[in-house]
């Protein structure tokens, strides 16, 4: 496989920093005319950005307030920030939307929201962005959270308690051009938050129903009856924070209540895509449940700043999950004991429980040293049923993982910072005897309890050149499971056992990395270059009704990131970030890779463009331009399998801030470019031949009081 590169962007002007703790925190440290921003993340060490030997990418409160008011959908504010991500499915559905070419680990303050057991794709899709303080993204593979992190972190952090008593209260209204009464969403949230003595408080309801989609061209874009749609639906997500300190230490309480449900009023009407013709949608009534994301997160986190010398971190989280798909009349439902034509309609359920310990000393005594370790804990209890006929379509499936860890960093010469750091992960997968669909054959399968183990590394360094260049360089590990849902399920052949059976084997992932960055207060940039290799790693197949199963097969995917910003004046700030990924698998088993990752694995090369500026004390604005630029895919042959015809789209923002309210303008789309969906052309059928969303408008008007 040929090297490339990816290009990425220094998103902030100012440097960064990235601290490790589990509760949500900004620390401001000054050295003469310097300002660090200490970012909590999933590095587990509060360690300056400038030692980091990865590419990290922070969105801020601003940043997302800019992108919420243009679409709220958390993988388009992705995909204009962090072009590595794929382009955003415009779905309930966040399946084949990957970082870096692989699946990232959403976390919750790092709780992990993530199902691999059964990866029902719908990450994105468990709070209401409004809910957030930032979203900070660790760019490739690594361990440091365990299972899941194949293609890398994007760790959503929550709000924090305000100081004094605060309320805020946001109402918006969004609509296209085509038809503004069916078109029409309206949203409002309203928060409370302040302290009292040693006690903080945090409380936040939001509520929005979106109308329909149109496209360019004034036809209502299709509606995903089965992987479930954002048009036509409603949220409501109910947020509680609640944090006692005393002394060095806080105990923290977060609970988050997460509900997205279809309305079931639009029915999709198959495209053709040789005929260039999208999928539509009418009006029309569907049998069954709603689509629907049902999410309940509870953690409580515990901090001391100075225990025996050391900081420690403990966080005891539940995570339950149920995500409801839209039926069909599919052939791997059919089942004669049930009748003719059956009907039916899928429901992942995962139950998550676990615990995060985190010891950190900034110095071993007088030595240039510093120290993290501690142990994780997760469980995971994993399902899947045909809802409407009760049948179990995934067994359940118990996993169980402990894993210690322990990293450190050396800082004994001059200008370099080297990192070292290993994590031992013990898995048990316990699965009962049990059988399989009738489309499968009703084989029986002998369960188990299968048990894995593997000790994964990282090494990494940073040099810094000057006051302004520094270069980087890592090696990283990641361990994760295959989907084991669907490897389970799919199984046809008699006398599989779950003991034996290859496929559940873990995927190790190998990540290096080098990246070359300039700070300076007018610009920055950065440039990294990456590898991601896997020996037995794992690619998604669909079969004619578009149901996937499981391919394990060597892949490999390397790419280039680059990002840079410029305040070329006190009013204007320009942003380039680019990024191109490559990727591919052992078709044939000869362990090399011959054949290009389908854009169900690899996003298209990104260019997103953006320029800020402040007008006055009062307003400001944001023009971005996000190219998504043409791909084909190869087969092991050489000959192109499948084409994507690139598009390129402008956002547009406007805030006004007055005595009364802020209020802002978003249009996504302004020049209502015509276009297929990256998904659509790569990936999907004629029953999912997409468009994209038109242009569209967002008002909001938000008090804080």
């Amino acid at each position: 496989m040929k090297p490339s590169l990816t290009l990425s962007i220094a998103y902030k002007k100012l440097p960064l920093a990235i601290c490790a703790s589990l509760c949500s925190s900004i620390s401001i440290a000054q050295n003469d005319n310097t300002v660090e921003e200490m970012v909590v993340t999933t590095t587990r060490t509060e360690t300056p950005l400038s030692q980091i030997p990865n590419t990290i990418t922070l969105i801020d409160q601003q940043d997302l307030a800019q992108q919420i008011s243009i679409n709220n959908d958390l993988s388009t504010i992705l995909g204009n920030l962090v072009p590595s991500f794929s382009p955003s499915r415009q779905k309930m559905t966040s399946a084949g939307e990957s970082l870096r070419g692989r699946n990232p680990l959403y976390m919750i303050d790092g709780v992990p929201q993530s199902n691999p057991l059964r990866d029902g794709s719908r990450d994105a899709h468990t709070i209401d962005p409004l809910m957030l303080e930032r979203v900070e993204v660790i760019h490739g593979a690594n361990a440091i959270h365990g299972l899941g992190a194949s293609g890398g972190i994007i760790n959503l952090i929550t709000r924090r308690p305000s100081d004094t008593l605060r309320q805020s209260l946001r109402v918006e209204s969004f609509a296209q051009d085509e038809d503004w009464g069916e078109s029409a969403g309206f949203g409002a949230n309203y928060s409370v938050s302040g302290q009292a003595n040693n006690v903080d408080m945090l409380a936040s309801l939001s509520w929005r129903t979106s109308g329909v989609y149109y496209d360019a061209n004034g036809e209502v874009v299709g509606v995903d009856n089965t992987q479930g749609d954002t048009m036509d639906a409603d949220t409501l997500n109910a947020f509680l924070k609640l944090g006692y300190n005393w002394g060095q230490q806080r105990l923290e309480l977060t609970v988050n209540d997460y509900e997205l449900e279809g309305s079931n009023d639009w029915v999709s009407v198959s495209g053709d895509k040789t005929a260039d013709i999208p999928a539509t949608s009418e009006k029309g009534q569907l049998p069954g449940l709603p689509a629907t994301n049902d999410v309940t997160m509870i953690s409580v986190g515990y901090r001391h700043e100075n225990f025996l010398g050391q900081r420690v971190n403990l966080q005891v989280f539940d995570q339950e999950f149920s995500g409801t798909y839209g039926g069909g009349t599919f052939g791997t439902f059919q089942d004669p004991a049930y009748g003719n034509n059956i009907y039916d309609q899928s429901q992942n359920n995962s139950n998550k429980q676990g615990v995060k310990l985190t010891l950190s000393m900034p110095q071993l005594g007088d030595l240039p040293f510093s120290l993290a370790y501690g142990a994780d804990y997760l469980n995971d209890e994993t399902y899947q049923l045909l809802a409407l006929t009760g049948r179990e379509w995934v067994p359940t499936t118990n996993y169980d993982n402990l894993a210690l860890f322990a990293q450190t960093d050396y800082t004994g010469i001059e200008n370099l910072t080297v990192t070292v750091g290993v994590r031992h992960e013990r898995s048990a997968l316990e699965v009962d005897d049990f059988t399989t669909l009738y489309a499968y054959g009703s084989q029986q399968v002998n369960g188990g309890e299968p048990e894995f183990s593997d000790t994964l590394a990282n090494v990494g360094g940073t040099y810094h050149l000057s006051d302004e260049w520094r270069v980087y360089a890592s090696y990283a590990e990641s361990f994760s499971m295959p989907d084991v849902g669907r490897v389970l399920r799919g199984i046809n052949i008699p006398g599989q056992g779950v003991e034996t059976f290859l496929d559940l084997k873990p995927i190790t992932t190998e990540n290096t990395e080098l990246g070359l960055e300039y700070s300076s207060n007018e610009l920055s940039a950065q440039l990294s270059l990456y590898t991601s290799d896997s020996d037995f790693g794992q690619r998604l197949q669909a079969d004619a009704d578009g149901i996937y199963s499981v391919k394990r097969e060597r892949t490999e995917i390397d790419g280039i990131e680059f990002r840079t910003q410029w305040t070329a004046t006190e009013y204007d700030v320009l942003g380039l970030r680019y990024a191109q990924t490559d990727g591919e698998y052992d078709a044939d088993g000869d362990n090399r890779v011959d054949t290009d990752l389908g854009g169900n694995n690899i996003s298209p090369d990104r260019l997103n463009l953006s320029w800020d500026r402040q007008w006055n004390q009062a307003l400001s604005s944001r023009l971005q331009v996000n190219v998504v630029m043409d791909r084909d895919f190869k087969n092991s042959t050489g000959i192109i399998t499948t084409e994507f015809e690139g598009y390129t789209t402008v956002d547009l923002y406007s805030e006004y801030a007055s005595d009364i309210g802020t209020f802002s303008l978003g249009v996504q789309n302004l020049t209502n470019e015509d276009y297929y969906t990256y998904y659509a052309q790569t990936v999907g059928n004629d029953a999912r031949n997409f468009k994209g969303i038109g242009r569209s408008f967002n008002l909001a008007y938000a008090l804080q009081f």
